[in-house]
């Protein structure tokens, strides 16, 4: 089996008792709520990451106040038609940021198609990856060593 490692690096914003986030297509077409953020290109810094993903996805600019952690994550992806399926592994880094400037928008042509803020208490409810809630969990507890248990 093929494998293939992933770095990338979100951004936990919050600000009035608001998370921003943005929205996936998902798999199978069922829209999905994911944190800002995304995959380092080659040579990349994450800090540039976070910031360059982010803007892409929202319009915004941030400043990153601090590094909430690192979440790691392995998946095997099935592949159509010949090719193998492929074991993917995720490493996640979990940055804190602010917003600075820019204005809220839509990422067309992207990975995701919508922006928004939402209620830290709604999230709950939101159909969402993963990640949202360990990077909430991240944001709230601060552990020590970066990573929840």
């Amino acid at each position: 089996m093929r494998r293939k490692l992933r770095v990338a690096a979100y951004a936990v914003c919050v600000r009035d008792g608001q998370v921003l986030l943005a929205r996936s297509p998902g798999p199978g077409g069922v829209p999905e709520w994911v944190l800002p953020g995304g995959g380092m290109e080659h040579g990349e810094d994450p800090y540039d990451t976070v910031r360059r993903e982010l803007a892409e996805e929202t319009g915004y600019r941030i400043e990153v106040t601090g590094l909430l952690g690192v979440d790691s994550a392995r998946h095997v992806l099935a592949r159509r038609g010949l090719r193998a399926p492929v074991e993917q592994h995720g490493v996640r880094l979990v940055y804190e940021g602010r917003v600075t400037g820019g204005e809220l928008r839509h990422e067309v042509g992207g990975s995701t198609d919508f922006a928004a803020w939402q209620d830290l208490d709604a999230v709950s409810a939101l159909n969402r990856v993963r990640l949202v809630d360990v990077a909430l969990r991240l944001w709230r507890e601060r552990p020590a060593a970066g990573r929840m248990p």
